[in-house]
């Protein structure tokens, strides 16, 4: 059935294809017209981007509007957009509420690189892994996204970037000088993707679907703590590639570092990774690790980790911590991290340096948090004062 959006319509963004058509069966549409309809529908919401139904041209006006009279497929609000300086974009969405619940707020960043864009998408509203140097595991869980709300994230980053192929760039569109676009994803936002399994599974089916937005599925990365179960169903039922926040070489550590280690440890960890489908030198898992100083970045975590890794086809993100208010670590010494990564390649992998993007914004990894959770308490109540008289959504 269709998805809730909040507003009293059912949402048609995150539909599989049998769900869109059990949605246009529901208001009418001809069981053998629902193949053809169904087409026009998917072209329309993945291919041209529309977000009003009346833009659907090739689509008869009776049914126009029958569909806007039953469903909806507008974007949440954009409550701020930042602007870093080194480009990087942070968008604070608001997606309406679910239910007798309130609005929630979440955080999606595009960072522009030479020659590709890349757009880090949430799962959850907030997250209940508590690792403890990043600054969104300090929120807690609010709710799991739908399908609908993650691919609006993206849905979104291509209005605001004038992606969408066949229609003028919108009205006040930030457009990089460069002219890049999102060609890639990572599930590396808000949340942790495994505990939201299916309807990630739905958004990014979705968002590789080569009739639609048509992602290659080697340029979406979905990125886990380690939720071992679901990284064996990643593999077969969505088949993208995998990134691992890994952090440590150790279960001591990693239990303090990466608490979900104490339920999954390492050994079943690195089994599920190597078990991987597809897994190959061209289909590496990336292993991500935060370099936090005098905690995990001596010459001998790197040794540990080499030997942890071995057998495994990857490539190790070296992050330099991105600091934020109220963290107890602090970030390792450039030289130290170049030591580190000169030793790990080495010995054979790639451990490219990540360098940091939008600091000066809180977009950089770890960074991302509700903004509804930085506002002070009366700032927030008149903020649910304001969305209780019917204001907040507009």
């Amino acid at each position: 059935m269709p998805a809730t959006t909040g507003s009293e319509k059912p949402g048609l963004i995150g539909l599989t294809r049998d769900e869109l058509a059990e949605a246009l069966a529901s208001i009418g549409v001809p069981r053998h017209q629902l193949r053809m309809r169904v087409g026009q529908l998917w072209h329309w919401l993945y291919v041209r981007g529309v977000s009003e139904f009346s833009a659907m041209f090739n689509v008869s006006k009776d049914l126009r509007a029958r569909l806007a009279e039953s469903f909806d497929i507008s974007r949440p609000q954009i409550v701020e957009e930042q602007i870093s300086s080194d480009g990087t974009r942070k968008w604070l969405f608001r997606f309406p509420s679910r239910g007798a619940g309130r609005p929630v707020e979440i955080e999606t960043v595009y960072i522009p690189e030479e020659g590709r864009g890349t757009l880090c998408i949430s799962s959850q509203v907030g997250c209940t892994l508590n690792c403890s140097f990043c600054h969104t595991g300090t929120q807690k869980l609010v709710r799991n996204l739908t399908a609908g709300e993650i691919l609006a994230q993206l849905l979104i980053a291509r209005d605001r970037l004038g992606d969408f192929p066949g229609h003028d760039t919108p009205a006040g569109a930030i457009v990089p000088v460069t002219e890049r676009k999102v060609t890639n994803i990572v599930m590396m936002g808000m949340g942790e993707p495994l505990y939201n399994f299916d309807e990630v599974k739905k958004a990014l089916l979705i968002a590789s679907d080569g009739d639609g937005l048509s992602l290659s599925k080697r340029r979406i990365t979905l990125s886990t703590s380690g939720v071992v179960p679901e990284i064996y169903r990643t593999g077969d039922e969505i088949g993208v590639m995998l990134a691992i926040s890994l952090h440590a070489t150790n279960d001591e550590l990693r239990d303090e570092l990466v608490p979900i280690n104490r339920k999954y440890p390492l050994a079943e960890l690195l089994k599920a990774c190597r078990e991987y489908p597809g897994l190959s030198n061209a289909r590496r898992i990336t292993f991500e690790y935060v370099m936090l100083k005098g905690v995990n970045d001596s010459l001998v975590d790197a040794r540990d980790l080499v030997r942890l890794l071995k057998g495994i086809p990857a490539k190790i993100n070296l992050i330099p911590f991105n600091p934020w208010p109220g963290s107890s670590y602090e970030c390792s010494d450039w030289e130290q991290i170049e030591k580190f990564a000169d030793f790990i390649n080495q010995a054979g992998y790639a451990s490219p340096i990540r360098t940091p993007r939008g600091r000066d914004i809180l977009a950089a990894c770890g960074q991302l948090k509700s903004e509804s959770e930085r506002l002070k308490k009366t700032d927030r109540l008149a903020l649910e004062a304001m969305m209780i008289a019917g204001h907040g959504g507009e």
